[in-house]
């Protein structure tokens, strides 16, 4: 208990600190910039934040989507056997993941519905990968492979060690080594 209160002094006298000297400024399109480097948008700070759990579903749907898609587009793609057999390896391992994801999910209480929306950033690399033909698709791809991988990798891990929700940590753990394995795969590509 004590713990806790010298955290919340220690956060309010951050706080503080931080706001002393410093004009905040509101635009007309409730925008509050705080400290010249903050940026708050007002009309969205009352919407709900997403629990741990909901994020970490939303992520692993939405990584499972981005690997299904530019796999797909391997398939049709790409001209090398070795890049569309692992394409197809993806396509399967990722649409069992998002299956096993989904039901995970649908058992807690209360459930959470996984969101598979790809992010900004995965759509940009989906579009920039989807353009490319020939070898620069295949160098590409490998590459998109690989990060990805690292990124779902490093994410599952994480929830893994620190998840609030008991049944999707189970299902991170359980997917770290397959993930691992995706990793590998791609790293191989590459020789």
């Amino acid at each position: 208990m004590t713990m806790i209160k010298g955290v919340m002094l220690l956060t309010a006298a951050s706080l503080g600190l931080a706001a002393c000297g410093h004009k905040e400024e509101t635009t007309t399109s409730n925008t509050v910039v705080a400290n010249d480097t903050t940026v708050i948008d007002n009309d969205t700070a009352a919407m709900p934040v997403a629990s741990g759990g909901q994020s970490f579903a939303n992520m692993a749907a939405a990584s499972d989507a981005f690997e299904i898609a530019t796999s797909k587009a391997a398939l049709a793609t790409s001209s090398s056997a070795a890049i569309k057999k692992y394409a197809q390896k993806m396509i399967d391992a990722h649409t069992a993941s998002t299956a096993k994801l989904k039901a995970t999910a649908a058992s807690l209480t209360p459930a959470i519905t996984p969101n598979p929306a790809l992010n900004a950033e995965q759509e940009q690399k989906l579009a920039a990968l989807t353009a490319k033909t020939g070898a620069d698709f295949d160098q590409d791809y490998i590459a998109e492979q690989t990060a990805a991988h690292q990124q779902t990798l490093d994410t599952l891990k994480g929830y893994a060690a620190t998840g609030d929700v008991p049944a999707l940590k189970t299902f991170a753990t359980g997917l770290v080594p397959t993930v691992a394995a995706h990793l590998n795969m791609a790293k191989a590509l590459k020789s």
